[in-house]
């Protein structure tokens, strides 16, 4: 203990520091990478301060750091999370289960179904549908139909119920029931009742006889000319709107159905985007035509932006082949060529395209010479790349037999992923490699064919005697060497062009 003492007579047992006031959640730390090397550390609740236990001569000045534990905490793992997502790059956006997030269903211009996706509002020129009340009223749905069919009846008949009503109470012959003597405008008129009941046989031209119009009332004889001819009038409009209705070729368009995909393959050796469509009934389409449009949003030269662009896609309006005989389904195929707005567009650019196509089918329903028009859309996730449609058509005994349960079925072909214009420079650079080596060799060939006519015959020097013989359209070990270094060249010199 005296040694101890001497050695370090200026070490105290305890080291107390003060604890400043802070906030909530706010710790103090003073022990610093020094002390920590030098002494032990012992925490005390109870009192709040640091006890520390030096082994130095003269221990180093603590520092205090006002940052809490939690802080330091937070920036550490801040600083792993930077380094790790520097490693690993930017992370995918995960949806439900972890799974990846598909795109954005693209909202449809045109239902698979045929009905347009679109709604006018903010009209301010209503009075315009007053003007074609026909056709406004043959718009309409079933149930407003309806009710106006009933309400345009229900409506003449009281109108001219009351005037009836009217007229027998003006002339008093409600006052006259039990005198004999009176002649009444309506016979048995008693009642507004009775009254509509007399409106209703006279539009309708029943006639039960009991109720009559005599000749003692002129202003009756005219009502019961003008309800005559209103009556015409109406039976004569609301009639006529119910058979539109009825005899409307939209339902006629339920059995002509399209294909839930289209495809996109090779038709002798062009690129062609392809759909299915057939007519499920035994009467046909007469004079069936095919249209489609590519909707697509663009911007101008100008900047000026174009919502739902349409784009004509031709599916054989040139050649005629656009007008169909639908007897049996018909595969329409559109030749994507300099002309086609999928020109420029590969496997990897359809799948990130947003475009829709709406195809047409129009034609005449051959039992009531209506015209009918079937619609559908294919949107870009619809067209299936380097597919083909099944065969549905087999030839049964006296007949051809169509199974409709393959209709919608397609099957995977080689297809090449590039686009129409990348396979057609490809064509075209082939072709031209093709026409240059055949025309070099047939340049070559009379050379050959004088040098070893030159050369002494090797035959009549040995003593065997006979002529040097040529076989015409063979080519010799010599001529397939030169042909092989020919056919290098040109693909050398087609790959320096195209570097050009």
């Amino acid at each position: 203990m005296a040694l101890e003492n001497s050695v370090f007579p200026s070490r105290p047992d305890t080291l107390t520091l003060p604890v400043e006031d802070k906030g909530e959640g706010e710790e103090v730390e003073v022990a610093t990478e020094a002390t920590a090397s030098t002494g032990v550390f012992n925490l005390s609740e109870e009192l709040g301060h640091v006890v520390t236990t030096e082994t130095a001569p003269s221990p180093p000045p603590l520092a205090k750091v006002r940052r809490s534990f939690q802080a330091k905490l937070a920036e550490r793992e801040a600083n792993a999370n930077q380094t790790r997502k520097k490693i690993q790059g930017p992370e995918e956006k995960r949806g439900r289960f972890g799974w990846g997030k598909s795109r954005r269903k693209r909202q449809r211009y045109v239902e698979k179904n045929g009905r347009c996706n679109v709604q006018h509002g903010n009209m301010q020129e209503t009075y315009r549908y007053l003007t074609d009340i026909f056709t406004t009223l043959v718009d309409l749905n079933w149930r407003c139909s309806l009710f106006v069919f009933v309400m345009a009846y229900a409506v003449t008949w009281l109108f001219f119920g009351a005037i009836w009503y009217l007229i027998a109470y003006c002339r008093g012959d409600l006052d006259h029931l039990e005198d004999e003597n009176w002649t009444p405008c309506v016979n048995n008129v008693n009642g507004f009742i009775s009254a509509f009941l007399f409106s209703i046989e006279t539009e309708t031209t029943i006639g039960y006889g009991h109720r009559v119009i005599t000749d003692q009332c002129p202003v009756g004889t005219m009502l019961l000319l003008l309800q005559a001819i209103l009556g015409s009038m109406v039976n004569a409009f609301m009639v006529g709107c119910m058979f539109v209705k009825i005899s409307q070729p939209n339902k006629r368009a339920e059995t002509l159905v399209f294909s839930k995909h289209a495809v996109i393959s090779l038709r002798d050796d062009k690129l062609c985007l392809m759909f299915r469509v057939g007519d499920l009934r035994s009467s046909h389409i007469v004079g069936a035509n095919m249209r489609a449009k590519l909707i697509k949003s663009k911007q101008t030269q100008e900047g000026e932006f174009i919502p739902l662009d349409q784009t004509d896609i031709s599916v054989g309006f040139e050649t005629g082949d656009d007008r169909l005989f639908l007897v049996s389904p018909l595969v329409i195929s559109h030749e994507i060529d300099a002309h086609s707005p999928f020109w420029d567009m590969s496997q990897a650019q359809l799948e990130k395209e947003d475009f829709e196509i709406v195809v047409i089918l129009e034609g005449m329903v051959e039992a009531t010479g209506m015209t009918c028009q079937a619609r559908s859309s294919y949107l870009g996730e619809e067209v299936l790349w380097g597919h083909r449609f099944s065969p549905m058509m087999s030839l049964a005994e006296g007949f051809f037999d169509i199974d409709y349960g393959a209709f919608h079925h397609t099957f995977e072909v080689a297809t090449p992923s590039c686009s129409a214009r990348e396979l057609s420079l490809a064509a075209a650079r082939l072709d031209a490699h093709l026409y240059w080596s055949i025309s070099s060799r047939l340049d070559e060939e009379p050379t050959l064919t004088n040098q070893a006519s030159k050369q002494p015959d090797s035959g009549s020097a040995n003593g065997k005697g006979g002529e040097p013989t040529f076989i015409v359209g063979e080519m010799t070990d010599i001529q397939e060497q030169t042909g092989l270094g020919e056919l290098n060249g040109s693909v050398a010199t087609d790959q320096s062009e195209s570097e050009a």
